[in-house]
């Protein structure tokens, strides 16, 4: 029962870690990919700092999870419009939170699959790009 509480908190706290460097790093998408690695290498040593390698490959993929998923999410906002500061402060407050709720009992496994989901469901529901006052203009 221990191994398996330590597992998911890797994992959570892989995710967070994730979530964070993508929301400071990760808006140009030429880092996305060093970002990625930067939480995996991350996540691992968070994971075997708490436990053994079962717990240090838990905090990789939830380093590349969190990564991924906040670097869609961050571009996603900046194409709509939204700006660095407030997407990266907004994204960063959210991934701690995440790390933080992984110290409860097996959350950051409900962390593990809700996370892409909730990705994939703001992917299709991606709307346009607001217009503004340009929508009034006269051609």
């Amino acid at each position: 029962m221990w191994e398996a509480y330590r597992i998911g908190l890797s994992l959570g706290l892989g995710i967070g870690l994730g979530g964070l460097l993508s929301a400071l790093l990760a808006p140009r998408r030429a880092l996305i990919l060093l970002v990625a690695l930067a939480a995996a290498a991350g996540g691992a040593a968070i994971g075997y700092a708490i436990g053994g390698w079962h717990e240090s490959l838990a905090g990789g993929l939830g380093g590349v999870l969190g990564a991924a998923v906040a670097a869609s999410l961050v571009a996603g906002t900046l194409a709509r419009g939204g700006t660095r500061g407030g997407t990266a402060a907004l994204v960063g407050v959210a991934s701690l939170v995440l790390a933080a709720l992984a110290l409860i009992p097996f959350v950051g496994y409900l962390e593990a699959i809700a996370l892409p989901a909730v990705a994939a469901r703001a992917r299709r529901r991606r709307p346009e790009r607001y217009a503004g006052l340009r929508s009034l203009a006269r051609d």
